[in-house]
């Protein structure tokens, strides 16, 4: 495969330099991240990130296949942004994401859209732990599996999309390795993050289906 960045040199036990991820929640600039849909620790399955430079910035390395288990996203030193669970007791798919490791008070909620009359809609996110698509704070629209997602606030405006990483040298990446564009003054770049754990969880290989 196409080597993704020359400066992931991570081994399992080594804490990289990188600066953490709430340098990039402040900046007032498009954000561009290539995710890689692979663990930088052995044996393990998960997300590695990186910023434009190379640099590691996110890391997930607990990351369950199906719906089993907690998802814990990371930054670069392994310290814990925020833990995403399945919601236990809901009808339909949906996920609770939490600051840091606590299991109190979530942040918002991201529901899988079983909407027929409108198929562009792949999931929604809402407030806290409400169910309500009426106090949606963003939609996410498009095709997974294509790498080809846009989220969008209340006010209709792209916050953050997926995007299919361009092949480099003539040698193309494949659907494990794309772009997150994060707009970092309408949305948390870990927040957006977090998405992208959740639409593999919804529509990713490990599901029966996916869009």
């Amino acid at each position: 495969m196409t080597k993704v960045y020359p400066n992931a040199g991570f081994s399992g036990s080594d804490a990289n330099s990188a600066p953490p991820a709430k340098v990039l929640v402040g900046v007032k600039r498009e954000t561009v991240l290539t995710v890689w849909k692979k663990s930088l620790l052995f044996n393990c399955n998960g997300f590695t990130v990186f910023d434009g430079k190379g640099d590691l910035v996110f890391r997930v390395d607990n990351y369950m296949e199906g719906n089993k288990g907690e998802i814990l996203l990371m930054d670069a030193t392994g310290k814990p942004l925020l833990t995403i669970r399945r919601k236990k007791i809901s009808l339909g798919d949906c996920w609770l994401v939490y600051e840091g490791e606590t299991l109190v008070n979530p942040r918002f909620s991201v529901r899988k859209s079983v909407n027929i009359l409108n198929s562009k809609c792949l999931a929604y996110v809402s407030n806290g732990n409400s169910n309500s698509r009426n106090n949606s704070m963003y939609e996410i629209e498009g095709s997974y599996s294509q790498r080809c997602c846009g989220v969008y606030d209340d006010k209709r405006r792209l916050v953050a999309e997926i995007k299919r990483k361009e092949a480099v040298g003539g040698v193309a990446f494949g659907t494990d390795v794309f772009r997150l564009v994060v707009q970092p003054e309408n949305i948390r770049t870990d927040f957006a993050m977090a998405l992208v754990i959740l639409l593999d969880q919804m529509f990713g290989s490990s599901r029966r289906s996916s869009t």
